[in-house]
């Protein structure tokens, strides 16, 4: 059993280390961005500019071939909806591509020369929509309307050539089946509930892990030894290293995971179910891991722009990789191992069921039991590589003691004149 002296010790040097990793934070401006700064300002810019959900009116050129009633009709209803605004008629679709290149319009839909004659004949007709696919939300609003406008026209040409007496015959015949469509965890259909919560939570991940990184390659440009733990007294056990720099970084991101969470939601109006305890029991495993798979990186850091060009460049994929913006049962085998290895995909697929769905948790206990598995996996890492710090920074100790006691000796002699002819130590 450790002895009462050990104990305090032991905190106080862990409190020591934590006091030192909270004046780096605010001395540092690198980490003061990614750990204050970013983690602030990025939500918020993110969801002003998703604000909207949807994007209406976007214009379109249309070309007409057919110049029929049965032709303007399609086009009116199109104009009509709130998606799709007819901004320019072309000739021909040489002229609308070239609208399209200079970002005129977002889409193209042309009416062929037999769309009035294939109805009339009882034959399909064709109606060929073309989309720029550079944003999503265009092609979403173009697609959507042309279909819906197909469908609503198809109705009531079905309906007229039923030969039904009365209008109950015609309604039934041309909606046999009726349903309501409603949208359960995105009532607006927008982009931004869609993808805020995944993108809140991998802030969490990337901003932390490139902040203790920054810190990490800092440490080791102002060490003369390039080590990660300076020489001193406080720093000579590896647990209250650990200790102390994960009460940093989890009192600085607890503070920062409770705004992302619960506030910038709010200010922006988006799905917020998740009851208080059920995200406190998500957020406190996934900050741990963050935190513990941070240090981890920071012990592959030898600068500070490593980090950088590591976590930014795999900040796309993980989004990809949670399961969010591309369905889970649709990744390889392979890439979704290579998920698992990071918190970003449990803590992001956990917090969208639990805050966009409504879920309890233990309806995500398997992301939740996963969640801790990394954190403990990682602070295990962290003590093995700690360690080997710890007993090299201890070496370096012993050889600065060694070559200061030499000169000491040498600077003793030299003042007592018991030598004359002596070159000082280098």
């Amino acid at each position: 059993m450790p002895s009462l002296r050990y104990i305090i010790e032991s905190t106080y040097d862990a409190c020591y280390i934590w006091k030192e990793e909270i004046k780096q934070v605010f001395r540092d401006e690198g980490v003061l961005i990614f750990f204050i700064i970013v983690p602030i300002v990025y939500p918020l810019l993110y969801s002003w500019v998703y604000n909207n959900e949807v994007v209406r009116d976007v214009p379109i050129v249309v070309v007409d071939q057919c110049h029929s009633s049965l032709s303007r009709q399609f086009i009116r209803q199109c104009d009509a909806s709130p998606d799709v605004k007819v901004a320019y008629y072309a000739a021909d679709l040489d002229e609308a591509k070239m609208l399209v290149s200079r970002q005129v319009v977002k889409g193209i839909i042309f009416m062929p020369s037999d769309f009035d004659l294939n109805i009339l004949r009882g034959q399909e007709a064709v109606v060929s929509v073309y989309c720029d696919m550079s944003l999503m939300l265009a092609y979403k609003a173009i697609f959507q309307t042309a279909q819906a406008v197909s469908a609503k026209m198809g109705t009531e040409i079905q309906t007229k050539l039923g030969g039904h007496v009365t209008s109950r015959e015609e309604e039934i015949a041309a909606k046999p089946l009726d349903f309501d469509d409603v949208p359960i965890f995105n009532p607006a259909g927008g982009y931004g509930s869609f993808v805020l919560p995944a993108v809140l939570m991998l802030i969490l991940q990337q901003t932390l892990v490139l902040g203790i990184g920054l810190s990490a390659g800092t440490a080791r440009e102002n060490n003369r030894y390039g080590d990660l733990i300076p020489i001193n007294r406080h720093y000579q056990g590896m647990m209250r290293i650990i200790t102390g720099k994960a009460m940093a970084y989890f009192m600085i991101y607890a503070v920062m995971g409770a705004y992302l969470t619960m506030v910038v939601p709010r200010l922006f109006g988006f799905v917020q179910l998740a009851h208080w305890d059920d995200l406190l029991g998500i957020m406190l495993p996934y900050l741990l891991a963050c935190i513990f798979f941070g240090m981890m990186v920071s012990c592959m850091v030898r600068y500070r722009e490593n980090v950088m060009l590591l976590m930014v460049f795999v900040s796309v994929p993980l989004l990809f990789l949670s399961g969010v913006s591309w369905p889970q049962s649709n990744i390889p085998g392979a890439w979704q191992g290579i998920s698992w290895l990071f918190p970003s995909t449990f803590g992001v697929r956990a917090f969208v069921r639990v805050n966009s769905m409504g879920a309890s948790l233990s309806d995500v206990s398997f992301e939740y039991h996963c969640l801790w598995i990394q954190a403990g996996a990682y602070f295990v890492f962290c003590v093995f590589f700690y360690r080997n710090q710890v007993l090299r920074a201890l070496k370096h100790a012993r050889e600065r003691g060694r070559v200061l006691d030499r000169k000491s000796k040498v600077k003793k002699l030299l003042k007592d004149k018991r030598i004359v002819n002596c070159q000082p130590l280098k």
